[in-house]
């Protein structure tokens, strides 16, 4: 990154994209839940990175600042659709809000269907979670980022990760809970451990 900071070097900018467009496409369609928005805000990080390459200070990870520079699209992008859902329920009529409100809450058509697998209820559980909780989620069990390492992403002390993966996985299981009551083999009762375990069955090897 040094080199396209200093010298524009395209082909260096080049190198970088291929090495890291997957994991930020990953990101992006796990923040989301949406894989059309999730490509195009990968190919808006990168259109930022360039733009942005002669803030990078080379004393810090490439690639902390390259996880800020994804995030901060997403978390634009989310609240751009939570304003879009205010601004619904303030114009619309009770019954058009609902069901507007329902759509812009659902991943997509390919998510909704009559019964759903464990590992699409738990992608869909983790959409739920309010962001400060899916990004611990997303980058500790989709990207495999150490604690340390999404502390320094997110610019807070570890145990302030710690703190909200454990709330993150407690609202989970609350959320889970009613929905694998179906097959209680599986899941008789489930605590934040229990969450854990169910979430890296059926999640962590997804893309």
């Amino acid at each position: 990154m040094c080199r396209v900071k200093t010298h524009d070097d395209h082909q260096e900018f080049a190198r970088l994209v291929k090495r890291w467009e997957e994991p930020i496409r990953r990101l992006c369609v796990r923040m989301l839940g949406d894989l059309h928005r999730g490509e195009d805000l990968k190919q808006d990080t990168f259109m930022r990175l360039f733009e942005k390459r002669k803030d990078y200070q080379p004393t810090g990870r490439f690639s902390t600042f390259l996880w800020r520079v994804a995030l901060n699209l997403c978390y634009d992008e989310l609240r751009r659709r939570q304003r879009r859902r205010e601004f619904l329920r303030d114009n619309a009529a009770e019954g058009a809000d609902e069901e507007l409100g329902a759509a812009e809450d659902c991943p997509g058509p390919d998510a909704r269907t009559a019964t759903l697998e464990e590992g699409e209820l738990v992608r869909q559980a983790v959409l739920q979670l309010p962001e400060i909780y899916r990004t611990v989620i997303v980058l500790r069990h989709y990207e495999d980022l150490k604690l340390a390492k999404i502390a320094e992403v997110l610019d807070i002390p570890e145990g302030t990760v710690n703190s909200r993966m454990a709330e993150a996985l407690a609202r989970l299981s609350r959320i889970l809970q009613p929905k694998l009551r179906g097959a209680p083999e599986r899941a008789p009762r489930i605590d934040s451990n229990q969450c854990e375990k169910i979430f890296l069955c059926y999640e962590s090897s997804q893309t």
